[in-house]
């Protein structure tokens, strides 16, 4: 019988840096969709603000101590650095730890970089800290959120996440290409 490592998305990929931009792979955490069953969207949000969290408005994120609840559609949300508890029978819940590539990218340039592959206003006033979205990058579907001033987490389908390195780092050296002229 084979033997089965269990891997990150970005084992071996993450990090690469250029032009002051990092794209780096945060810690491994635990990832639960979230979609409350009808009539039941008020006993979901009961149940995340018992955990310190809460039902993120469409674009919005939840976040406090390590954990996070992130808009992910209509009626769903992904529950990050958290177990589910208290929700069990008033959402439907999915592991999707596995599913995703979870990747950081910070630095002075983060936003010019996403500017290259990504059809988002990401100015502050339009992308602020806290936003959520579902977008492209590049060919790729893609969440997005703002997690600081210069930083940004994307997540990107597991078996893309060779791809999104590869698209962002090349948006990275070309930035930082373009800097040193």
């Amino acid at each position: 019988m084979p033997s089965l490592i269990e891997k990150s998305a970005c084992d071996g990929l993450l990090p690469v840096s250029a032009g002051g931009v990092t794209l780096s792979e945060p810690a491994p955490e635990r990832i639960t969709s979230v979609a409350p069953f009808a009539g039941k969207e008020a006993a979901a949000g009961k149940a995340l603000k018992a955990l310190g969290l809460g039902w993120p408005g469409p674009g919005t994120s939840i976040g406090g101590e390590g954990r996070l609840c992130l808009w992910t559609g209509r009626g769903q949300a992904f529950l990050i650095g958290a177990e589910p508890e208290g929700l069990a029978g008033i959402a439907a819940l999915t592991d999707q730890s596995d599913a995703w590539a979870r990747m950081r990218l910070e630095g002075g340039g983060a936003k010019a970089v996403l500017a290259r592959l990504v059809p988002l206003d990401l100015g502050a006033g339009a992308f602020p800290v806290g936003r959520a979205a579902r977008s492209g990058l590049g060919h790729m579907a893609m969440i997005l959120h703002r997690s600081g001033a210069q930083s940004f987490e994307i997540m990107v389908f597991r078996s893309m996440a060779a791809s999104a390195v590869h698209e962002l780092h090349q948006a990275m050296t070309a930035l930082a290409a373009r800097a040193a002229l």
